[in-house]
């Protein structure tokens, strides 16, 4: 697969299951939530979830409108509390970053993730010259899979209608990734399976890498 940076002008990523390993940890705190108020475990309220709406955006539907504001904060407070200790990242993740840092590619962190727990857990993980800017959940109009993060990320960067498969990729783990980064014409990349769907099969104009292994020995070419 032909990965040519010529052009290539922003690298956005994606943050759970993409550039950390954050699901076990995220298992791990909302079942101990979900205990607490009486409810199924993880595996059997997931399936109420809206895949267009972020984790922390899904809580109303499963902990009701009346306690999911008290339910998040407390999942709030137990995860930053236990992240520090299990977060890790995939291995060959630090080299591609290392790849892009050195060839002076900028590079941006989109996520829908709770803006307190994304930039913990980035300090934690990488150096913070790595990324010339971190995004967070609600800081655009609107979230992944809809293209305004792209557009709010690459804001003063790039305008909209600059956006090009060539000059922009989107680098995620799921089908809202890509669907985002399609609908700003930028290039999607998948890497790995999707954290919530792994049966999806939304693949048509994606290109797909199993691991950041596979992906590495194609961006060495360049």
């Amino acid at each position: 697969m032909n990965l040519n940076i010529k052009n290539l002008q922003y690298v956005l990523f994606d943050w759970d299951n993409t550039l950390a390993v954050t699901r076990p940890i995220l298992v791990k705190v909302v079942n101990e939530v979900l205990t607490e108020y009486n409810l199924p475990p993880w595996e059997e309220v997931k399936k109420q979830r809206n895949p267009d709406l972020s984790f922390r955006d899904n809580f109303p539907n499963i902990f009701g409108k009346e306690h999911y504001e008290e339910a998040y904060e407390r999942y709030r407070k137990l995860y930053l509390e236990q992240m520090p200790s299990l977060i890790q990242t995939f291995s060959k993740v630090p080299e591609v970053l290392d790849f892009f840092n050195k060839k002076n590619i900028p590079m941006i962190i989109v996520s829908n993730k709770d803006k307190v727990l994304l930039e913990r857990e980035v300090s934690i993980l990488f150096k913070s010259e790595y990324f010339c800017k971190i995004v967070s959940g609600h800081e655009a109009e609107r979230d992944k899979p809809y293209p305004e993060q792209i557009f709010f990320a690459l804001k003063g960067l790039l305008k909209p209608e600059e956006i090009t498969p060539e000059k922009v990729w989107m680098i995620g783990d799921s089908p809202q990734d890509s669907r985002c980064a399609q609908a700003a014409h930028a290039r999607a990349i998948r890497i790995g399976t999707p954290i919530w769907e792994e049966k999806e099969t939304q693949w048509k104009g994606v290109e797909h890498f199993s691991d950041f292994e596979c992906f590495y020995k194609a961006l060495a070419k360049n």
